[in-house]
C-alpha cells in the first residue's frame, strides 16, 4: 500500500522517531523509568504550551479533556459564556448543555473571527457567569481567534477562560501564562506529531478554585485525582504508555526547533498555500486565518465532494472536506506537526489534477510556481 500524504488537520504525519518510539518493547506504568519519561514529558508540554501551571495528562482525544474542563469548573446550573462560530466550538456548548449547565452564545458566522469586545458585552450583561469557552483555532473553517486580547478581557473579571487548542497548540500562539489563559487543552494528533490518544490541559491556580468547588459528577476526569497523582510524577489510572514515550521523542523536536520556530514553520506553509489558492484563482474562507489549516472555498460547479475524493483516489493525498453546514463548499489544507513544504507542493499537484478531472479551468502549474516562489524567498531571507 501506497503511503498516504495526510495534509489533514488530524490525523497528521508521524516524525521518524515517533514511530521509532511507538515500535519499542512496551514498559510498565508504575515503574520509576515510566515515571522518569511521564515526567520529562510533562515538563515539555510546559514548554510547548508555555506555562509553568500544571499540566494533566488524559488518555483521550482532545474532547476528553474539553469534557473534563466542563465537569471540574462547572456545577450544573452555572453560567458558561460559549463562543461559536464553528463545529468544534459549537462542541462546547453540547458539553455544557449536556451537564445541565446554562450557556450564553456569543454568535459568530462561520469564516469570522470573534470580536473581542461581543465577549466583553457579554460578560457584563451575565457578571454570573464561571467560564468563557472558545478556540484558538477552529479547524472547521481555518480561523484563528484573538486569545490575546479575550485574555486582557476576562482577567479583570472573575471568570476563566478556558480555550480549545487542540489543533492551534504549536501552529498559532498561545501564550498562556503571559496572556492570562486559566484553562487550555490540547490533543495529540496536531501539532504534536502524535497519534490520537492523549489530551492534555493546562491549569492556573484560578482555575483550580473552581475544581474544589465543582458540584458535577465525574470520575475518571476528576482532576483531584490527577493533581494528587502528578505529585508522584504519575496518573490515577493506566496511561497510554507507548504513546506518551513517544511524545518525549516528539518533544525533543519541538524543543530543537523552539515553539516560535514550529510556529513559523506552519506560517510559512500556510502562506504558500495560500499564494498558490490565490494563483488558481481560488478563495480562502477565514476572515482571520490560522497558521495551522487553510480553508478554501470550492470554485463554482465543482463537486467539493468529489473533489476531496479525487485527490485521494488519484494521488494518495488526503486534505479534509468542510463539516456540517460547511460540506462540499470548502475544503481544508493543514500545515501543522510534521508535515513538510514537500507534502505541501505534492498537494498542490494532486488539487490540480483532481480540478482538472472537474473541469475547472486555470493556468497548469501556477499553484506549485506561487508556492515554490514563497519558499525560494524564505530560503534567501534566512540565508541572509
Amino acid at each position: 500500500m501506497s503511503d498516504d500524504i495526510l495534509l489533514t488537520p488530524g490525523p497528521t504525519p508521524l516524525p521518524p522517531q515517533v514511530r521509532e518510539a511507538m515500535g519499542r518493547q512496551i514498559i510498565h506504568h508504575r515503574t520509576s523509568a515510566y515515571r522518569a519519561c511521564f515526567k520529562r514529558a510533562l515538563q515539555g508540554m510546559q514548554q510547548a504550551m508555555q506555562t509553568n501551571n500544571a499540566v494533566v495528562c488524559f488518555t483521550s482525544s482532545g474532547t476528553g479533556a474539553m469534557e473534563a474542563a466542563v465537569v471540574n469548573l462547572l456545577s450544573p446550573g452555572d453560567t458558561a459564556i460559549v463562543v461559536l462560530g464553528g463545529k468544534f466550538a459549537e462542541r462546547w456548548q453540547s458539553l455544557c448543555q449536556a451537564y445541565g449547565m446554562t450557556t450564553v452564545t456569543v454568535p459568530v458566522a462561520y469564516g469570522d473571527a470573534v470580536d473581542p469586545q461581543q465577549i466583553a458585552l457579554a460578560l457584563q450583561a451575565h457578571p454570573q457567569a464561571k467560564a468563557v469557552l472558545t478556540t484558538l483555532s477552529e479547524t472547521s473553517t481555518g480561523v484563528v481567534y484573538d486569545i490575546e486580547a479575550i485574555a486582557a478581557i476576562t482577567r479583570k473579571t472573575n471568570t476563566v477562560l478556558v480555550v480549545d487548542a487542540i489543533s492551534g497548540l504549536l501552529a498559532d500562539a498561545c501564550e498562556t501564562d503571559k496572556w492570562g489563559v486559566d484553562v487550555v487543552v490540547t490533543g495529540s494528533q496536531k501539532g504534536l506529531m502524535l497519534p490520537p490518544g492523549l489530551a492534555f490541559m493546562s491549569v492556573s491556580e484560578r482555575a483550580w478554585a473552581l475544581v474544589e468547588q465543582s458540584k458535577t459528577p465525574r470520575f475518571y476526569t476528576d482532576l483531584r485525582l490527577y493533581k494528587k497523582s502528578l505529585a508522584d510524577d504519575d496518573t490515577p489510572f493506566t496511561s497510554a504508555v507507548p504513546i506518551v514515550v513517544a511524545l518525549d521523542e516528539a518533544l525533543k523536536l519541538v524543543q530543537q526547533r523552539g515553539v516560535v520556530g514550529m510556529i513559523e514553520r506552519c506560517a510559512l506553509m500556510a502562506k504558500a498555500t495560500r499564494a498558490a489558492a490565490q494563483a488558481l484563482g481560488l478563495e480562502l474562507f477565514s476572515k482571520r486565518p490560522s497558521n495551522g489549516v487553510t480553508a478554501i472555498k470550492v470554485p463554482a460547479g465543482v463537486d467539493g465532494k468529489q473533489l476531496v475524493k479525487s485527490m485521494y483516489d488519484k494521488s494518495h493525498v488526503m486534505v479534509a472536506g468542510g463539516q456540517g453546514e460547511m460540506a462540499g463548499k470548502i475544503f481544508r489544507f493543514a500545515h501543522m506537526g510534521y508535515i513538510s513544504p514537500e507534502d505541501v507542493l505534492a498537494g498542490l499537484r494532486a488539487l490540480e489534477s483532481a480540478l482538472t478531472e472537474l473541469g475547472y479551468k486555470f493556468t497548469a502549474g501556477a499553484s506549485v510556481k506561487a508556492a515554490q516562489a514563497v519558499f525560494g524567498q524564505a530560503l534567501v531571507g534566512a540565508a541572509r
